[in-house]
C-alpha cells in the first residue's frame, strides 16, 4: 500500500484473515494466451487422462477455496457474497486449532484425490505451491501468539466500522437485518479478542507502551456520536448505517423501524463491548514496556526469520537484508544529489531534505480546500494514466477505480494512502485511498508516485486483473499472498510511468526516488529493530536523518514496523526481483522484447513466490528466443 495499507487494512481490520487466509495459495500457475504471445500455452499433446486429471485437480483447489471460505463470513462479504453476513468470524482459540487441523486433513486430501504423476506440467507447480503453502501453514501455527491483534494499524477494534461502512452493503431490508444482527454480534466478538490478548500477555507477548494511546483513542472515537452521547455529531456506524437504508425502497415506517434498531444495538451491544475492551487495555497497558523488537518473544529470533521467509519469499537472511538496504539507501543518494544539483540548490543533500520538508511550495494547505484540491489532482494523475495503458498492457482490468480520501473517524491512525480491491460481482469499485489528515504528510511532489502505486498501473492493475481471470481458480484470483509480489509490483510501478516520460518536473522525480528511498530505508530499520535491537526512536531518527519524508511518516512507519515485523521489507525486494527479471528478459530477447508481453507474463498469473515468478520469465524468454 505505498504501503498497500488495505491489503493490510482489509486484513486489516480482520485478524484472523491475516493469519490463516492471506497465505493462501496461487496455484493452477498457467499462463494465459493472448493475442502478442504464446507462453507456457496448453500442450495439446497432453492425453485425454492428464487433461482429465489436471482438470480433477483444478477442481479440487476450487472446492478447498470454498470450504475455507466457510471459516470466515467476512472474507466471504469482501467478495461482495450475501451468505452468512449477519456473522463475524470466529476469534476463539477453539476456532484457530479448527482451522489447523482442517489444515493437516487437506494435505491427506491432496494425496488422495489428486494424482501429481497424472498432471500436465502446470499442475504438477500448482501442486507443489498448494502442498507447500499448507505444509508452512501447519508449520507456523507455533507462532499464533506472537502477534498483537489489537494495535494502531490493524485490528477488530477499527475494523468494525471500517468493514461495516466499507463492506457491508445494504440493498435490501434482510442485509440491513444482517447488518443489526452483527451488531449485535459484536460483545462476544470482543470477548473472543480479549481471550485473545489475555492468552498473549500470559506467554509476555504486549504491545508496545506507545500502541496504546492510538488504540484507546480509536476505541472513543468510535463510540462517539449521536446515539450514543448526546451530541449533533452523528456516529459513524449509525450515519453509515441511515444513509443505505433511506436509499432502499421500502415503506417508511419500516426504515425508521430498522434505524432505530440499529440505534438500539449500538447502545446496548457495540458501546458496551467497546467499553469492556478499553477496560481491559488500559489494565494492560500497565503492563507494557519500551521493547520494541520480536527479539524480546520467547523464541523471538527464530520467528523473525520465519516471518522474513514468509514476506519475501526468499532465503535472505535479516543481516543480508540490512545490508541490502543500506547499499541502496546510499545509491539512491546520489541520484537525489543529482536532482538537488540541477535544481541549484546550495546546500548538503541533508539541507536539500529539510527543504523539501518544510518548505510551504510543495504542500496544499492543511484546510478543506487544501484537502478538496489534493484529492482533485489525485484523480487526474489516475485519469491520465488510464490513457497510457495500451502502451504498457495487453491486459486491462474491467473494474471501476475511483479515488477517495480517508474516513474522518480512521484517518488519524490510518496510513497516508491504500487500495482497496473491487468486489467480485463488480458492486463495489477498486478504492484507491489518499489520507488528508494531516497534509504535512502528503507533498506535492509525491502525489505521482503515490497514485500510480495503490492505482494505476499498481494495485489496481494487479489485483483487478487477477480477479477477473476467469480460467484460473478461485483462490489464486481472490488470495493476497506474497507479499513481496505484490508489493514489488507497485513499487515497481512507480518507476515505470518515468519511461513514459512522467516526472518531468524534477521535483516530481525527486519525489518518486524518495518514495523507492523510504522503501529501502525499511530494510535497515524493520531488521535493526527486530534483530538489532534498535529503539523505536532510533528508528525515527535514521528516517529523519536518511529522508525528506515528514517525523508524522517517520513515526507511524517505525511504529508499523514494530506491530508487523517484517512486512516492510517485501516492497523492495520485489520490485529489485521485478527490475532483474525484465532486464534479463531485454538482453537475452534483444529486437524480441515487448514490454506488454513482459507485464503480460508478471500480471495474469496472480501473486506468486519470485522464484516461481522468475522460473515463469524464464519460460518466457525460452518460449520467444
Amino acid at each position: 500500500m505505498t504501503d498497500n495499507y488495505e491489503l493490510i487494512a482489509k486484513l486489516a481490520n480482520h485478524q484472523i484473515i491475516m493469519k490463516y487466509l492471506l497465505p493462501f495459495i496461487f496455484l493452477y500457475c498457467c499462463l494465459m494466451s493472448c493475442q502478442d504471445r504464446s507462453v507456457n500455452s496448453n500442450n495439446s499433446t497432453d492425453s485425454k487422462a492428464v487433461k482429465m486429471a489436471s482438470a480433477k485437480a483444478n477442481e479440487f483447489f476450487d472446492k478447498i477455496y470454498e470450504e475455507e471460505l466457510d471459516f470466515y463470513p467476512m472474507e466471504k462479504s469482501y467478495l461482495g457474497r450475501k451468505e452468512d453476513n449477519d456473522k463475524w468470524d470466529d476469534l476463539s482459540d477453539d476456532h484457530a486449532q479448527k482451522v489447523h487441523e482442517y489444515n493437516q486433513q487437506v494435505l491427506k486430501r491432496l494425496d488422495e484425490e489428486v494424482d501429481y504423476n497424472s498432471l500436465n506440467d502446470r499442475s504438477k507447480s500448482s501442486y507443489k505451491l498448494f502442498k507447500k503453502t499448507y505444509e508452512n501453514r501447519i508449520a507456523d501455527y507455533q507462532y499464533r501468539y506472537n502477534d498483537y491483534p489489537v494495535n494502531q494499524m490493524f485490528g477488530l477494534h477499527s475494523g468494525v466500522p471500517s468493514f461495516l461502512i466499507s463492506i457491508h452493503n445494504i440493498d435490501n431490508e434482510a442485509d440491513a437485518k444482517a447488518y443489526i444482527t452483527r451488531l449485535k454480534g459484536v460483545p462476544k466478538m470482543f470477548d473472543q479478542l480479549q481471550a485473545g490478548l489475555a492468552a498473549r500477555a500470559e506467554k509476555g507477548v504486549i504491545p508496545p507502551k506507545f500502541v496504546f494511546g492510538r488504540v484507546l483513542d480509536d476505541c472513543n472515537n468510535i463510540i462517539s456520536g449521536y446515539p450514543l452521547e448526546k451530541t449533533e455529531t452523528d456516529n459513524a456506524i449509525y450515519a453509515d448505517f441511515e444513509k443505505k437504508v433511506k436509499k432502499l425502497d421500502i415503506d417508511g415506517d419500516l426504515q425508521k423501524d430498522l434505524i432505530n434498531q440499529c440505534a438500539d444495538a449500538l447502545q446496548n451491544s457495540v458501546k458496551p463491548a467497546y467499553k469492556s475492551l478499553i477496560a481491559d487495555l488500559t489494565k494492560l497497558e500497565k503492563k507494557a514496556t519500551k521493547d520494541d523488537g520480536v527479539w524480546k518473544f520467547k523464541d523471538g529470533k527464530n520467528y523473525f526469520n520465519n516471518r522474513l521467509q514468509r514476506i519475501t519469499t526468499t532465503a535472505l537472511t535479516s543481516d543480508e537484508i540490512h545490508q541490502l538496504g543500506l547499499e541502496e539507501v546510499k545509491r539512491i543518494h546520489g541520484e537525489m544529489t543529482k536532482i538537488k544539483d540541477k535544481v541549484g540548490f546550495d546546500g548538503t543533500l541533508q539541507e536539500f531534505f529539510v527543504f523539501m520538508r518544510e518548505d510551504d511550495q510543495f504542500y496544499y494547505p492543511n484546510t478543506e480546500q487544501g484537502k478538496a484540491d489534493y484529492m482533485k489532482r489525485a484523480t487526474e494523475i489516475i485519469d491520465d494514466m488510464r490513457g497510457e495503458l495500451d502502451k504498457l498492457f495487453i491486459t486491462k482490468p474491467k473494474a471501476e477505480m475511483i479515488v477517495k480520501a480517508v474516513e474522518k473517524y480512521r484517518e488519524k491512525s490510518a496510513g497516508k494512502a491504500f487500495y482497496s480491491s473491487p468486489a467480485e460481482d463488480g458492486s463495489r469499485p477498486g478504492t484507491y485511498y489518499a489520507n488528508t489528515y494531516n497534509m504535512e504528510d502528503m507533498p506535492k511532489y509525491q502525489m505521482e508516485a503515490l497514485a500510480y502505486h495503490e492505482g494505476i498501473p499498481g494495485h489496481h492493475m494487479q489485483l483487478s486483473i487477477a480477479q477477473e481471470m476467469k480460467d484460473l481458480p478461485m483462490f489464486r484470483r481472490f488470495g493476497g499472498g506474497y507479499t513481496a509480489y505484490v508489493e514489488g509490483w507497485a513499487l515497481y510501478t512507480e518507476y515505470l510511468p518515468k519511461e513514459l516520460g512522467y516526472y518531468d518536473d524534477p521535483y516530481s522525480d525527486f519525489g518518486r526516488l524518495a518514495m523507492e528511498l523510504w522503501r529501502a530505508c525499511r530494510l535497515v530499520v524493520d531488521t535493526g529493530i527486530h534483530s538489532q535491537k534498535w529503539t523505536r526512536e532510533e528508528g525515527i531518527d535514521y528516517y529523519m536523518t536518511n529522508t525528506p519524508n515528514s517525523k508524522g511518516d517517520a513515526v507511524k512507519m517505525v511504529e508499523r514496523h514494530i506491530v508487523m515485523p517484517g512486512q516492510a521489507t517485501a516492497y523492495k525486494i520485489g520490485m529489485i526481483k521485478i527490475l532483474e527479471l525484465r532486464e534479463l528478459a531485454k538482453q537475452k530477447l534483444g529486437d524480441k522484447f515487448d514490454i506488454r508481453q513482459f507485464h503480460e507474463v508478471v500480471l495474469t498469473n496472480g501473486a506468486l513466490p519470485l522464484d516461481v515468478l522468475e522460473d515463469m520469465v524464464n519460460d518466457y524468454i525460452e518460449t520467444n528466443s
